[in-house]
């Protein structure tokens, strides 16, 4: 009998040895997040230059709530967004991963299919799978489907696929058709009497365009923007039907902010990530009427101003609900700055001595660095203390800081940990970053800018931009020439062998999208 409670009391302990154990060595479940996890939240603005904002400089525009992020959080000097386009930017943001490696990371028409693959590692998932409540309001432009999209019926794959347990979206953008709302893959509000029919290479019979009927325009286009009319606006691409489900233009932005703030308060009381992405100041501008004039600019200053208000207002919701000391806001553009982008709105006319790029040299669609370096503050109510930085930081480091925020080991292919950077611990950014236009690829490293010789107009007409083509290396020092004024490349042929080089070693020899040339 003896023995046998021996032999009990041994098992027994075993058992609870073995217990303790488990509970010591186990990882938590990963829906197991400490209630009081920072929340996250992207506010990607759409084409705002870096001399935009007046905490950046500008004298013209008055940015009152966006200077209240950059006056008291970080405004990093030298933070980049990977592409001076919108796609490939996006790309980049969401998965960590420079857009040149992915040969569909262009600007997508809005019947694109899905540009990045379900199976692909994203910011969503990596939040998602630590138990977050993750979201997406506002421009998508990563393409829906697989380029046969019913638009009548659930569309997926899209970014419900990719980690976002909410969406509600713009397809692609405010000037390419399809003109409506998709929540979680339906089209908001449409007559199923009514259906969807969308073509980005023939018109539908009897449907006016901007081509064909001018006199139907409130806004009247410029070049590439004279496809189907909608609301008095032409676009790029056919539509036909879903009259029920068209957006109004100048509601947009209210739109989109009533359902971040919406969202917010949804899921206040558990740990959120949101990718709030407005449209402005991308084409065409159409401002609320309440924004019309409250600028000496035009269109183009008056959705800057609605824009800033609309990052005041959802600030305050943030603040209402006092999640401003549990939340870390991340913001920034997706490129930098465009005047005359395909519609007539006196953007060029009415500029003054505003200057979108500020310092820098050429805008959207240059390898200049007015088409990448763009606002970016990083805010923290409470953890974040004031400062300017002038750390080498780039969007695409979001998705491995960001994980290391909640925990996570996954890193982006081309994603750094800057989590101490963009929260004001460390002042080291990057060593190099690559940098993307069209497909054309330029190399920053410390002070240096290296952009290879590429062929074609030096400067865009259409748009007025310079493109950055040029015959001959040029390599740029910015700490002493931040305009890029002056090609140091003949003068410092050790530090451009130098910087070849290590550019090749990342980005390999065959990069020049014209034709292949040797690096020497």
């Amino acid at each position: 009998m003896q023995a046998t409670h021996s032999i009990h009391f041994k098992l027994l302990c075993a058992i609870i040895v073995t217990t303790l154990m488990v509970a010591c060595t186990s990882k938590p479940a990963t829906n197991s997040l400490d209630p009081e996890a920072p929340n996250v939240v992207i506010i990607y603005v759409d084409d705002l230059g870096y001399g935009d904002v007046a905490a950046y400089g500008a004298t013209e525009l008055a940015t009152p709530n966006l200077d209240n992020l950059a006056n008291n959080g970080i405004l990093f000097t030298n933070g980049y967004a990977s592409s001076a386009t919108c796609s490939p930017s996006r790309f980049a943001l969401l998965t960590g991963t420079y857009p040149w490696r992915n040969e569909r990371a262009k600007i997508l028409p809005g019947t694109a299919p899905l540009l990045i693959d379900t199976n692909q590692l994203t910011i969503s998932k990596i939040l998602k799978a630590k138990g977050y409540h993750t979201g997406i309001v506002g421009k998508w432009h990563l393409g829906l489907g697989n380029g046969q999209v019913n638009w009548n019926d659930t569309i997926a794959p899209g970014p419900n696929e990719l980690g976002f347990d909410y969406s509600y979206i713009m397809a692609a953008t405010q000037d390419r058709v399809p003109t409506v709302y998709i929540e979680n893959g339906m089209v908001v509000n449409l007559d199923p009497n009514d259906p969807i029919a969308i073509n980005y290479r023939e018109n539908f019979d009897g449907e006016p365009t901007g081509l064909d009927n001018p006199e139907l325009l409130k806004m009247k286009w410029h070049h590439g923007h004279n496809s189907s009319i909608v609301n008095g606006i032409s676009r790029i691409g056919y539509m036909k039907g879903g009259a029920s489900a068209k957006w109004v233009d100048e509601n947009m932005a209210d739109t989109f902010l009533v359902k971040a703030q919406q969202y917010v308060e949804d899921h206040q009381n558990e740990p959120f990530f949101l990718y709030y992405a407005l449209q402005q100041p991308h084409v065409p501008r159409t401002p609320h009427h309440r924004f019309v004039g409250q600028t000496s600019m035009g269109p183009r200053g008056d959705v800057i101003a609605e824009l800033d208000w609309c990052v005041g207002e959802f600030y305050k919701t943030l603040d209402s609900l006092g999640l401003l000391e549990n939340t870390l806001i991340l913001f920034s553009s997706d490129n930098g700055p465009v005047l005359n982008d395909g519609y007539f709105d006196n953007a060029v006319e009415k500029l003054g001595n505003h200057t979108p790029s500020g310092p820098l040299r050429g805008g959207k669609y240059s390898l200049f660095e007015a088409g990448t370096r763009v606002p970016f503050i990083t805010y923290w109510k409470g953890k974040i203390e004031p400062k300017k930085s002038d750390a080498l930081v780039s969007q695409i480091d979001f998705m491995s800081s960001l994980a290391a925020l909640v925990g996570s080991n996954e890193l982006g292919p081309d994603s750094k940990n800057l989590l101490d950077v963009f929260l004001g611990n460390q002042d080291q950014g990057r060593e190099s970053l690559i940098l993307e236009a069209t497909g054309r690829t330029a190399f920053r490293k410390g002070d240096w800018v290296l952009i290879p010789p590429y062929s074609g107009s030096a400067v865009n007409k259409m748009v007025n931009i310079e493109l950055g083509n040029m015959k001959a290396f040029g390599l740029f020092h910015l700490k002493n020439d931040l305009s890029q004024q002056t090609n140091l490349a003949d003068q410092n042929p050790e530090k451009l062998q130098e910087i070849i080089a290590d550019f090749k070693a990342i980005r390999g020899s065959d990069y020049n999208n014209t034709g292949k040339f040797e690096l020497k």
